[in-house]
């Protein structure tokens, strides 16, 4: 099932795709959808689509810069654009920054398939091209050496001046490990051939950021980045479509732990211990143990209570402010002082829901409470619980319940359970 995340201002655009489109019949599934890109932002982390529709011109954050923040931490993502007739000049920005199509509104069901079935079709060739690629390389020698320098960086016996040459090697070869931060994702799992590749093809497609290396008990990942919180939003988000991939490939005992953050190539090792050390806690609670967590989640004691605290402290912001409705995980992330990626992922395995299926339950659930207790319309209901959208309101409901609203106040009326 391929993931479609759909960003437009214009209400009618989004009903209009929502509704018109045969998602049902296809192999597309609408994963989400929002008003502007700062909203976007924050759920496609969370989400996780495979395509991103997006309108152009949009308040807040407009496309150009969604497009601009999804190709900088989350590459492997592909992007379509929407606009009007007089938008050529943002097109043309949105073409350089990788967008797959351009579509022209108003769009029909048919056009908006035959886009779909091209860009799918394209990230397929992609992933199956870079397959061939690290074959490939691996015939001629140039991934085992690429793969063999990276270990350098990870080695007790290497000195800062190994990891100059290291770099020095790589940019020969054409890998720029030139960056402002660097961070070590360690990856246990198994089967370890079949994970290698899996993860190699998503590293290929991340232009740049993440480089793979085998280990004894899966891989070790490098992220780049330019500064720390850029960084860590790299590390989760990479982890979690790593985790992701991983499981639709039918590997198990997967595990990703996040090394802290350093400035040099020669300190990698330091991001490298730090990440094997949760590693091994882990091992000790495998059972329990979160797929992923980075060294900052895990607190002074080391056993995972500084994310649980967070969370919990997330979750009591939310009870208190659901109901705004411009209330994103941005909001919540810079409240409890964490990236949001970092929190997205820590608050799925705390809570056992994404941020958006939780947030989307504490308005549903007031929702049902007025429907059940008042005489209110629909409209207020929805504004009250933080949708200022009516008929998107509606559509979630009835998604979420299988009835519409007027049927569940017909059930329940007077009846708040």
């Amino acid at each position: 099932m391929t993931k479609v995340f759909l960003a437009d201002d214009e209400i009618v655009i989004r009903e209009g795709i929502r509704n018109s489109f045969p998602w049902g019949e296809t192999d597309y599934q609408l994963v989400g959808e929002a008003p502007d890109g700062e909203v976007a932002l924050s759920m496609i982390r969370d989400t996780k689509p495979d395509i991103l529709i997006t309108d152009i011109r949009m308040p807040f954050m407009d496309g150009i810069d969604l497009c601009r923040a999804v190709r900088r931490q989350m590459p492997w993502i592909g992007i379509i654009i929407l606009s009007g007739y007089d938008e050529f000049e943002y097109a043309r920005q949105a073409i350089q920054l990788g967008v797959r199509e351009y579509l022209l509104k108003p769009i029909t069901a048919q056009e908006l398939r035959q886009v779909l079935d091209r860009v799918s079709a394209a990230l397929r060739e992609e992933q199956a091209g870079r397959s061939r690629g690290a074959q490939k390389q691996g015939e001629d020698g140039s991934l085992f050496i690429k793969e063999k320098l990276l270990s350098t960086l990870y080695s007790e016996d290497a000195a800062e001046s190994d990891a100059a040459s290291v770099v020095s090697q790589l940019r020969s070869m054409g890998v720029q490990l030139t960056a402002g931060r660097y961070t070590v994702v360690d990856a246990a799992f198994s089967p370890a051939a079949q994970g290698m590749a899996l993860l190699r093809e998503l590293a290929e497609g991340s232009g740049g950021i993440a480089h793979v290396t085998g280990s004894r008990t899966g891989a070790r990942i490098l992220i780049l980045g330019d500064n720390d919180s850029d960084a860590e939003e790299r590390a989760y988000s990479f982890a979690a479509s790593a985790v992701t991939e991983l499981e639709r490939g039918g590997c198990r005992g997967i595990r990703m732990s996040i090394g802290e953050t350093v400035s040099q190539p020669g300190r990698v090792i330091d991001s490298m211990k730090s990440a094997a050390h949760i590693r091994h806690v882990l091992a000790d609670h495998a059972k329990d143990a979160p797929a992923i967590v980075g060294v900052r989640d895990f607190g002074d004691a080391g056993d995972g209570g500084n994310a649980h605290t967070v969370v919990a402290r997330a979750r009591l912001y939310l009870a208190e402010h659901f109901s705004d409705s411009n209330l994103m995980l941005k909001d919540v992330a810079d409240a409890v002082g964490m990236s949001e990626s970092r929190l997205s992922t820590v608050f799925a395995q705390e809570c056992g829901k994404t941020f958006t299926e939780y947030l989307t339950g504490l308005r549903l659930g007031r929702a049902r409470e007025l429907l059940a207790t008042t005489d209110k319309r629909s409209a207020q209901i929805a504004q009250e619980a933080g949708y200022n959208d009516a008929h998107y309101f509606s559509y979630l409901f009835k998604k979420n319940l299988g009835v519409t609203p007027g049927e569940y106040r017909a059930q329940h009326q007077n009846d708040p359970r």
